[in-house]
């Protein structure tokens, strides 16, 4: 791989890397190794509104730019969002930022990096929409068919950083831990179910989801707890055996609460990305979905999918959907129930 040299040592680095939730998450180690690189150096990180509760109170990070793409997208038609996106590409500019890395790879990110006018703006070779046209210094990270993590790797270990330790930091405090004590009351042992995710085609039936809950008490002795963002509202309510928090926690507080959890069992979804950065044992479904590009990072062992000839077909919409369908609850349960062994095993090695 080609190293780029920089001019002089950032003083002023900029990350851009504004969604989803599980690519943030992925993202996160890339700070740390910044930070290892350059200690000195001033980092700031463009995020979605809906995400930075991620960052927020992230140790090592400086400031996070919120960029609100749903409201700058109405400029054209709403004087007040206009005036804030010309007071948000001022504000990106009057930083001087000497280092912009684009992690989207996308057409607004690559022109965000654009925007900064900063000397050395880098990103991958293949970003999409032509985003490397907006870039001074393209890394090439190889193919999709690998993990949203090695391509940011690559990238950091194109500006000279260290590529371990992989890190996962998340901004949860004893306040947000007390919050998950007080909701929970006596709930003690208790698996997590995270039954959305961001495509229909992604989701594990919900009546398989609800069926879990007896088992769940009577073969593993755990309790469950539905979790999630606005998007898993109406699913929870159709989990009637569970103690509903979907919709009810901040992203630290879920990560307090995945700290606290016995088993986490989810669609491939972002708050799954954060339990298997947790270390929680997991079982991750997948069915439309390469586990190899989206799937838990070095948890291969918690992946439960179907290898059948249409998946992954990447598709939004199914009439079948046979590639979660066919994946009944016994499956899930064995697969907890191996989680639960290793995470036992490990946790009696770590303390002998």
């Amino acid at each position: 791989m080609n190293r780029i040299e920089l001019p002089a040592p950032p003083r002023r680095i900029l990350i851009i890397k504004p969604s989803s939730l599980g690519d943030v998450t992925h993202a996160l180690p890339v700070l740390g190794l910044l930070r290892r690189r350059w200690p000195d150096a001033q980092v700031s990180w463009v995020v979605a509104p809906m995400y930075a509760g991620l960052l927020e109170g992230l140790r090592g990070l400086d400031e996070v730019i919120l960029f609100d793409r749903r409201r700058f997208g109405t400029a054209w038609r709403d004087l007040g969002a206009g005036v804030d996106l010309v007071r948000f590409k001022q504000d990106l500019r009057r930083r001087r930022f000497d280092l912009v890395i684009d992690l989207q790879g996308l057409l607004r990110s690559g022109w965000l990096a654009w925007l900064t006018r900063a000397p050395v703006r880098v990103g991958f070779a293949n970003a999409r929409e032509l985003a490397w046209t907006f870039y001074t210094h393209r890394v090439h990270v190889g193919t999709m068919q690998q993990h949203a993590l090695q391509r940011y790797l690559r990238v950091a270990e194109a500006l000279g950083c260290p590529t371990s330790p992989i890190e996962f930091q998340f901004p949860v405090t004893d306040a947000d831990r007390r919050h998950i004590d007080r909701v929970l009351g006596d709930v003690r042992r208790f698996a997590v179910l995270l039954p959305a995710a961001n495509w229909p085609t992604k989701r594990w039936p919900i009546e398989y989801f609800a069926s879990l809950a007896g088992p769940l008490r009577q073969r593993l002795g755990l309790a469950s707890v539905v979790a999630g963002g606005p998007d898993s509202v109406e699913l929870a309510r159709r989990i009637p055996a569970a103690l509903n928090l979907a919709g009810g926690t901040t992203l630290p507080q879920l990560v307090a609460l995945f700290e606290r959890a016995d088993l986490v069992i989810a669609n491939d979804s972002g708050p799954m990305h954060i339990a298997a950065a947790l270390h929680r044992p997991l079982v991750a479904l997948f069915g439309p979905t390469s586990p190899l590009r989206t799937g838990p990072f070095g948890r291969e062992d918690s992946v439960l999918r179907l290898d059948m000839p249409c998946s992954p077909c990447f598709s939004r919409r199914c009439s079948h959907q046979s590639c979660l369908r066919w994946l009944n609850v016994d499956a899930v349960l064995r697969l907890a129930e191996a989680q639960l062994a290793k995470y036992a095993l490990r946790t009696a090695a770590s303390s002998a």
